[in-house]
């Protein structure tokens, strides 16, 4: 599943969701990802749960299709606070 797929599923399937899906540094294969997804559905969840929303808005992916999926999640304010 490329980049591309990944990012798609995320916004279709999350709240106002923004997904940036990316190989991490040093990763050269279809199966490991890294993800930062901002969308005003985390606002007042725990990480963890943001981290659940998001492998499920990717349903049967993410033990069928990806390996491994680095996230990192964020509110609308909190993305524009950290890229002050």
């Amino acid at each position: 599943m490329n980049a591309e797929d990944v990012e798609a599923l995320i916004e279709e399937n999350l709240e106002d969701a923004d997904a940036t899906v990316s190989h991490p540094r040093g990763v050269d294969d279809e199966d490991h990802l890294s993800a930062t997804v901002v969308s005003p559905a985390f606002e007042g969840e725990s990480l963890v749960d943001q981290h659940q929303m998001v492998y499920d808005a990717l349903g049967d992916h993410m033990t069928e299709d990806i390996h491994a999926l680095e996230v990192s999640t964020y509110t609308p304010d909190e993305y524009a606070e950290q890229a002050e």
